[in-house]
C-alpha cells in the first residue's frame, strides 16, 4: 500500500504566485478569522499557519519604542540636510535594525507592538502652519522637498529585492492634515481643488508612483466633507484609480470611531466599520473592525468586500516573507549586533552634522578649542529630550550638547554649565555663581534654549498640553534668561532646539551667532560641538519659513494656501525657507538652459556653475526655483523644483545639472487640472530663494510656446 504524502497548502507553497497563495489563504478563513486579521493586533490562526502580527510600528528617525536603536535627527532636522541620498542611507540602516530586532524577537516568541515589519512612517504632510505640534515629524513646507525626501526614505525602508519587501513603509496622513490637533477628530479641512492638487497631493503621488510605497495611512479629519479614512474621493478615485496604488490603507488609530462620534457621517459603529471598508480602508488601527462580522450579517457590507480588503493585507504579509521559511528571506540573518553599532552611530553623527543650520554669525564662530573658559547655560544644555523629538527610539550613546562641548575643548579649558531656568513655567531664573565666574574670564557663553517634545507634539501625548504651539516665543523664562546672559557682556552664541519655527528675533538682533539644531538625535551634542568649534562647516538649510510673528499667518483652521509658506506668503519672514549660512562663501554663474524656448510637453536641462570663493572646504546646497511669470490663474510666487548638495574645496568650481519636466512648470485651473501655459518662466539657481540676498542666485527666462 502506497504511503500517503501530505500536500503543502497553497498559501504556504513558495513556488506559487503570491496572488494565488493569498486567494487560497483567504478562502480557507471563516468570517470571524478574516475580520480578526483586519485590526492592528491580528491574532494567530494556528490551523492555517498564520502567526500573530502587530501591525503598529514606528521609525520616523530610527526604530522607535522597541528598546535600543540608533536615534537619528528628527525628520524635520533630516529635511534640513537637503540630502535625499543621505536620507536613503539612513532609512536603509533603520530597516536593517528593524529586521534584526524583528527576527530576534520572533525567535523569542515576541510578537508584540513595535517589533513587526509594517512601519507607519514617513509623515509627509505639508507643514503649512508653524503652530502645528506634529510639524517636527514632517519634511517641512515644500511639496518638492517633501516628495524627494519621502521617496528616498520609502525606498530605503522597503528595499529593492525583486520578490520580498524589506519593510512596509506607510505614507501618512492622507490627506490635507496639519492641525489643529485638538480638533482632528471632528474637523473638516476644506480645501479648493487647486490647493489640493498643487500643494496637498503631489508628494503623496510621488510616494505612490516613484517610491512604490506599499501602505498609506488615512488622516483623522474630514477633507471636503468626507472622513479621510473612509473617503471615496481620496482612497478610491485618486489613490487607486488615478495613481494606481496597489497596496493597503490603514486608518489612523481609532479614527474609524470618529465617523459616528466626531464627524457624524454615520450613526453606529457597525455603519462606520462598513463605510471604511467599502470606501477602501483595509486595516483598522484600533478594534472597531471587529464589528464587521455583525456588519456583514446585518447586510451593511458583503463578505466579498471584506475579502477584497483582506487580500491586500495578506499580500503585504506574503511579500514580507511571513509565510515563507526564514532561510528564504534575505534579511533574516542580520545579526542583532548591528543595532546601534559604530557604523550606524557614525551615520547618525553625519546626518546630525548635515542638519545643522547656521542662522547668524558675526565672525565669533568657529570658537577656539583652547580658550580659558566657556559657559554653557540653558534648560536644554544637558537635556536628553532635546535630542530625541517624538516617536523616538533610545540609545545608550546619547550625547547632550553640554557633553559635546566638554568633549571638544582642550583639557585645560574650563566649561561652566548651568541650567539657568526650567524649560517651561514661571520658576525664577537661577544663575548661582555662573554669572560672576563667567563675567570674569569666559571667552563666550553658549546658550542652549528652545523646545522639546515635552511641549510640542501630538494631541494626547503631552500632559497638560494639546500638542500645538500657541506661543511663538521661547517657552517659560528662557527669553529672560537670554537677556540676563547678554548683560554679562561676553560673546553670546544661541543654540536652539525644536521641531518647528521659533521666534528668534531677539537672538538675531543681539546674539553673536545663532544655530538651529532641531532635535538632533543621539549624536546631536557632538554635531553641535563640531559646528561650534569648526570641525564641521555647516550647510543645512531651513525646510520651513520662520515668520516674524504669528500675526503674519492666516487663521490656523484655514487650509487655503494663500499667505502660507514661502510659496504663497508675501510677508517678509525672519528667516526664509532654504536659508542657511556657511563658514565659507560661494559664487554662482553660467546658468544655462538646453533650450530657451520649448513646447509645453518638452523637457529642459538646466546647468549652473558654483564656486567656493572662501578659504574653507564646505558643502553648498544648490537650489533651483521656478516662477510662472504670465500665469492666467493664481500660482506660487516661486517654487523649489531641484536641489543638490555638493562639496567644494577652496577655489573649486563645479557644474550642477538639473532637469525640468513639464509637470514642474504646470499651474492648475479651478478644477485642479494641471496645464502648462504659454509664456515666460523665470528659472533661478543659487544658495537659496532668488530674493534672498545671501543666495547669490542667477536667473534666466524660459519661454513656453
Amino acid at each position: 500500500m502506497a504511503r500517503k504524502t501530505s500536500k503543502i497548502p497553497d498559501h504556504l507553497n513558495t513556488a506559487l504566485p503570491i496572488e494565488k497563495r493569498v486567494e487560497s489563504l483567504v478562502a480557507r478563513m471563516t468570517l470571524e478569522e478574516k475580520v480578526s486579521q483586519m485590526v492592528h493586533t491580528a491574532p494567530a490562526i494556528e490551523r492555517l499557519g498564520v502567526a500573530e502580527h502587530n501591525w503598529w510600528n514606528e521609525c520616523l528617525h530610527g526604530v522607535a519604542r522597541a528598546g535600543r536603536a540608533t536615534v537619528f535627527p528628527q525628520a524635520m532636522g533630516m529635511a534640513a540636510s537637503f540630502n535625499d541620498s543621505l536620507l536613503n542611507k539612513v532609512a536603509a540602516v533603520i530597516s536593517d535594525e528593524a529586521r534584526a530586532k524583528h527576527h530576534a524577537a520572533a525567535r523569542l516568541g515576541n510578537r508584540n507592538m513595535y517589533f513587526g515589519l509594517t512601519y507607519w512612517t514617513p509623515n509627509i504632510n505639508i507643514f503649512r502652519d508653524p503652530r502645528w505640534g506634529r510639524g517636527q515629524e514632517t519634511y517641512g513646507e515644500c511639496p518638492h522637498l517633501t516628495a524627494r525626501m519621502g521617496v528616498a526614505f520609502i525606498k530605503g525602508l522597503q528595499g529593492n529585492h525583486p520578490k520580498y519587501l524589506k519593510l512596509v513603509a506607510t505614507a501618512k496622513h492622507f490627506a490635507v492634515h496639519s492641525g489643529p490637533e485638538p480638533l482632528r477628530h471632528r474637523f473638516d479641512a476644506v480645501v479648493n481643488q487647486r490647493d489640493l492638487r498643487e500643494t496637498y497631493l503631489p508628494h503623496f503621488k510621488a510616494a505612490v508612483q516613484e517610491g512604490k510605497v506599499h501602505s498609506v495611512m488615512g488622516a483623522y479629519n474630514r477633507t471636503n466633507g468626507e472622513p479621510c479614512c473612509g473617503s471615496r474621493t481620496l482612497l478610491q478615485k485618486i489613490l487607486r484609480d488615478e495613481w494606481g496604488f496597489d497596496g493597503y490603507v490603514v486608518s489612523d488609530c481609532w479614527a474609524i470611531k470618529d465617523f459616528h462620534e466626531g464627524h457624524g457621517v454615520t450613526k453606529t459603529p457597525l455603519e462606520s466599520a462598513a463605510m471604511a471598508v467599502r470606501e477602501g480602508c483595509d486595516l483598522n488601527c484600533g478594534c472597531l473592525f471587529l464589528k464587521l462580522v455583525e456588519s456583514v450579517r446585518s447586510g451593511l457590507i458583503s463578505e466579498t468586500e471584506v475579502d477584497r480588503n483582506l487580500k491586500r493585507l495578506m499580500t503585504a504579509r506574503m511579500k514580507l516573507g511571513m509565510f515563507d521559511p526564514e532561510k528564504n528571506v534575505p534579511w533574516s540573518g542580520l545579526k542583532p549586533s548591528i543595532v546601534n553599532c559604530d557604523k550606524h552611530r557614525r551615520l547618525a553623527h553625519r546626518m546630525a552634522q548635515e542638519s545643522m543650520v547656521l542662522l547668524k554669525n558675526n565672525g565669533i564662530l568657529p570658537l577656539k578649542k583652547d580658550a580659558m573658559n566657556y559657559g554653557v547655560i540653558g534648560p536644554n544644555s544637558f537635556s536628553v529630550p532635546a535630542l530625541l523629538g517624538n516617536y523616538n527610539g533610545f540609545s545608550p550613546n546619547l550625547k547632550t550638547i553640554a557633553e559635546g562641548v566638554m568633549g571638544k575643548v582642550s583639557e585645560g579649558t574650563q566649561v561652566v554649565v548651568s541650567k539657568g531656568c526650567e524649560l517651561t513655567g514661571e520658576s525664577p531664573i537661577s544663575l548661582g555663581d555662573f554669572c560672576g565666574r563667567t563675567r570674569d574670564f569666559a571667552d563666550a557663553v553658549i546658550a542652549v534654549v528652545g523646545y522639546t517634545a515635552e511641549v510640542e507634539g501630538e494631541e494626547g501625548a503631552i500632559a497638560g498640553c494639546d500638542g500645538d504651539r500657541h506661543d511663538y516665543g521661547l517657552p517659560g523664562k528662557q527669553m529672560e534668561l537670554l537677556k540676563k546672559i547678554k548683560e554679562i557682556g561676553k560673546p553670546l552664541v544661541v543654540v536652539c532646539t525644536g521641531g518647528s519655527p521659533v521666534d528668534l528675533t531677539w537672538a538675531q538682533e543681539n546674539a553673536d551667532a545663532v544655530i538651529m539644531a532641531w532635535y538632533p538625535g543621539e549624536q546631536g551634542g557632538n554635531a553641535v560641538a563640531d559646528v561650534l568649534f569648526g570641525d564641521y562647516n555647516p550647510a543645512g538649510r531651513l525646510p520651513i519659513t520662520f515668520p516674524k510673528s504669528y500675526d503674519q499667518l492666516p487663521p490656523f483652521e484655514d487650509y487655503a494656501m494663500k499667505g502660507r509658506t514661502y510659496r504663497f506668503s508675501e510677508a517678509e519672514p525672519l528667516y526664509r525657507f532654504g536659508f542657511g549660512l556657511s563658514y565659507t562663501s560661494f559664487k554662482y554663474g553660467g546658468l544655462k538652459l538646453s533650450k530657451k524656448s520649448i513646447r509645453a510637453d518638452e523637457t529642459v536641462a538646466v546647468s549652473v556653475d558654483v564656486k567656493n570663493t572662501g578659504r574653507r572646504a564646505g558643502d553648498e546646497v544648490v537650489q533651483l526655483y521656478v516662477s510662472d511669470v504670465n500665469a492666467s490663474v493664481p500660482v506660487p510666487r516661486v517654487h523649489l523644483e531641484g536641489f543638490k548638495r555638493v562639496n567644494l574645496k577652496p577655489g573649486e568650481k563645479k557644474t550642477v545639472k538639473f532637469t525640468l519636466k513639464p509637470a514642474q512648470l504646470a499651474c492648475y485651473d479651478d478644477d485642479g487640472n494641471p496645464m502648462v501655459e504659454p509664456g515666460d518662466f523665470r528659472i533661478s539657481a543659487g544658495g537659496g530663494q532668488p530674493d534672498d540676498p545671501h543666495a547669490g542666485a542667477v536667473t534666466a527666462i524660459l519661454k513656453v510656446k
